[in-house]
């Protein structure tokens, strides 16, 4: 059944990984379909040239908060409601749950609207067909709920993957460039440290990553966007310059390629933790205000090479973005991630 489908999830990279096993389930049951994906611009080099999707649809999401670009946004909002109602959908499924989304499923002339029942801000209001999910499940199982609600109305008996797979793919120019940026590291491996987090509460503290350096025979590489220079140097400074920085030094492709050549991953709740767990990579995840049961790297529960370490903190999780002392954060000690970390190394 050729059918042309159009996913809107735009942001962050971590649900953006998240989808990617639904991504996969829907051209498992319609592998003659195109499916067209809609993406924020700072996060589009986690899925170009993923040959699962037909065409990207870009936006400049975070231009569109610039009041000095209002004249610009306007401009752009019309061009993508003029892509949309142009590109005649079969089904657009909505797995974002904003109104952003929910308005940008309305503009489309799809005969079919699918997207959450929970879905926030009054995006569900757009939808012909909600999806009920059950709210305990982790983010990955409830994108595979709807893609099971998708087989179910479309076709009842085409095979279909029930087990979550990530095709995320690995660009070779991008591989290529991260061999020259590591040298000689590259043959006696890795690990790839990700010290910051998109909220400040669930950042394990920098001095306790420099620590953890500091104390390791392999060597580490830091990772991060141009926003989180600062809090790599700190680790820098804390691990005695023992640390490899190469914060701000590779593109999102390149650091899909970074991390799928290491031998572990040590990260806070970030969207890097859901690529290494996504690649196969061994993850150690540090956790604090979010649930692991919900966002954590998918399948920490029974695969052994995804760890989760939380801190014995009677508030944990409480979902909160600022915190005058975050102890589920603080309380993680460096030994207790090098205890994990050992069977790897």
């Amino acid at each position: 059944m050729k059918v042309k489908f159009l996913i809107i999830k735009p942001s962050s990279i971590g649900d953006v990984i998240h989808a990617l096993p639904f991504l996969k389930a829907l051209k498992d049951t319609f592998p003659q379909s195109r499916i067209e994906w809609v993406i924020s611009k700072n996060n589009e080099g986690i899925i170009r040239g993923n040959p699962m999707i037909d065409e990207l649809i870009v936006f400049d999401k975070d231009s569109w908060k610039v009041p000095r670009k209002f004249f610009r946004t306007l401009k752009d909002i019309r061009n993508l409601i003029k892509t949309l109602r142009a590109r005649n959908f079969d089904m657009v499924i909505d797995l974002q749950g904003l109104l952003r989304s929910g308005l940008m499923t309305f503009f489309t002339r799809s005969p079919l609207k699918i997207g959450f029942g929970h879905a926030r801000e009054g995006s569900r209001f757009f939808y012909n067909k909600r999806v009920c999910v059950d709210p305990g499940l982790h983010a990955v199982d409830k994108n595979l709920t709807v893609a099971r609600a998708i087989r179910q109305y479309a076709v009842s008996s085409m095979q279909y993957a029930e087990k979550a797979e990530f095709p995320l793919y690995i660009d070779k120019t991008a591989k290529e460039n991260v061999k020259n940026l590591l040298g000689e590291i590259r043959e006696n491996g890795y690990i790839v440290i990700v010290p910051s987090a998109r909220w400040q509460t669930k950042r394990w503290p920098a001095e306790y990553f420099g620590m953890l350096i500091s104390g390791l025979s392999i060597p580490c590489v830091i990772t991060g966007s141009s926003a989180d220079e600062k809090i790599a140097q700190e680790v820098m400074d804390a691990s005695s310059g023992k640390g490899i920085n190469l914060c701000n030094k590779t593109s999102l492709k390149e650091l899909i390629a970074l991390i799928s050549g290491a031998k572990a991953v040590i990260s806070n709740d970030s969207g890097p933790m859901q690529i290494g767990a996504a690649l196969g990579i061994p993850v150690i995840a540090l956790f604090g205000p979010t649930d692991p049961e919900k966002t954590g790297p998918y399948g920490w529960q029974t695969n052994k090479n995804l760890k989760v370490i939380r801190a014995s903190a009677s508030c944990s999780p409480c979902f909160k973005k600022k915190c005058k002392e975050p102890l589920c954060m603080s309380k993680i000690s460096v030994e207790m991630v090098l205890e994990e970390l050992k069977e790897y190394l």
